[in-house]
């Protein structure tokens, strides 16, 4: 699974990098910007996640790779405005320096909006696919982004700050934040390589999970993780007045929930066999990181 991930890590990097030369940028000042957050590392997990879903369905997921970029490119975006002094106001990722500490806030936010931006015209550089899936693939990923997804999370959270929330609560707010990406990442996979209904299901399970048991997994390393280790400060959740899995539980049950999570993710995956196993490895390797 790790040499796997590698490979398709390195992938990405170059496609990324290549992407990015490739574009016509106004200002110089926005590519280094750009840049900075866009190629400072990272586990590509989202890229990742769309390839190792064509591959469960019985199509090569490298065959996607501009879809893939495009999904970082939108990661990546919601990085650099989550760190602002309006938001988390963090001073490090991915063990460097935030962009609006390099840049400056105004410049922060531009490339942010760049990258979003730019994302869409990515997919569309996609090829060999039918324009139906494309469309499909494009009104996933743009949901998932957006107000019903990820910025609908996000607000969210801002709500919550300051006020101690329910688990329920909670869940609705990190379904939108964290999870609608990594399920729109799976889908879009699946998509793209032509799923049948029960393995769009099946793979939208796991999702649901996987996007779980990731947020409970980042929210204790922000209680026992090092700067060092996770790349970004320690304790900020409490900093900010944040409700957590461990605030509103434990930190040993958000453990245990952890654990089941990660189980009712492979037992999603049951219909795909041995051609899930990369994301089966990945699900019970997460609860473990460190980074």
């Amino acid at each position: 699974m790790k040499e796997l991930w590698k490979k398709r890590q390195e992938l990405v990097e170059r496609a990324l990098q290549e992407e990015l030369a490739n574009t016509a940028i106004l200002d110089e000042k926005l590519r280094e910007s750009m840049a900075y957050s866009l190629m400072a590392g990272g586990k590509r997990l989202r890229p990742i996640l769309l390839m190792a879903a064509a591959d469960a369905v019985g199509v090569d997921g490298t065959r996607f790779l501009p879809v893939a970029c495009a999904l970082e490119m939108i990661h990546t975006y919601s990085l650099i405005h989550d760190d602002l002094p309006a938001m988390d106001n963090d001073e490090l990722r991915r063990g460097k320096p935030t962009n609006h500490v390099v840049y400056g806030e105004g410049p922060a936010i531009l490339a942010g909006d760049a990258l979003l931006t730019l994302a869409f015209t990515v997919i569309l550089r996609q090829k060999d696919v039918s324009a139906e899936a494309l469309l499909r693939v494009v009104d996933e990923i743009s949901r998932a982004a957006g107000a019903e997804g990820m910025v609908g999370g996000q607000m969210l959270d801002l709500e919550a700050e300051n006020r101690q929330i329910s688990i329920d609560e909670l869940r609705r707010v990190h379904m939108g934040k964290t999870g609608a990406l990594f399920r729109a990442a799976l889908r879009s996979g699946a998509i793209l390589a032509g799923a049948a209904e029960d393995q769009l299901e099946a793979l939208t399970a796991y999702a649901n999970h996987f996007g779980l048991a990731f947020q409970i997994t980042d929210d204790i390393l922000d209680v026992i993780g090092t700067a060092e280790e996770i790349g970004k400060p320690v304790g900020s959740d409490e900093k900010n007045h944040k409700s957590t899995y461990v605030s509103l539980t434990s930190l040993e049950d958000a453990q245990d929930l952890a654990r089941r999570t990660v189980q009712e993710a492979e037992s999603a995956l049951y219909i795909f066999g041995e051609r899930a196993a990369f994301l089966r490895e990945l699900v019970g390797y997460l609860v473990n990181r460190k980074q």
